[in-house]
């Protein structure tokens, strides 16, 4: 399945790009995994907004954070797919090109996330390793991973 790639900072998007994101981070976050969370965070502002379209429709996306507003390493963040595409290649594609354009943008540098737990080893085939303890987010185990200097 084909896909257009689109990575732009927050002011670049269109009103109608701002609210697929919206809609499909809620769709997965909200009421797919029935977590009560104020998605809106005011870190959308500061970051670069990956989206992956398939017949001018929102399959994927990811944000990618720069140093110091999530962790002092540059991260990735609401990695999403929509359950419509789940299981053909999406979730890898956009993870290889969040950490291209994390890369792209801040330099080869360790990458952070804060991973669900279920993801650990998905994330792992990425080169993250895992750091810390297991711990509760909006009621789903996560874990903070590390991507190392490649």
């Amino acid at each position: 399945m084909e896909f257009t790639e689109i990575c732009k900072p927050f002011d670049s998007l269109t009103v109608k790009e701002l609210y697929a994101i919206l809609r499909l981070r809620s769709e997965i976050f909200v009421v797919e995994q029935k977590c009560v969370f104020l998605d809106m965070d005011n870190i959308d502002q500061s970051c670069q907004h990956l989206m992956l379209y398939h017949n001018k429709e929102l399959i994927a996306y990811a944000r990618i954070v720069p140093s110091g507003l999530s962790y002092q390493q540059p991260s990735i963040g609401r990695i999403v797919t929509s359950s419509v595409v789940r299981g053909k290649g999406f979730g890898k594609e956009l993870v290889k090109l969040a950490i291209e354009n994390c890369e792209r943008l801040y330099g080869k540098k360790q990458i952070k996330i804060g991973a669900q737990l279920y993801l650990k080893t998905f994330y792992g085939s990425f080169g993250f390793t895992s750091v810390g303890e297991v711990y509760d987010e909006d009621g789903i185990d996560h874990i903070h991973m590390i991507r190392p200097v490649n």
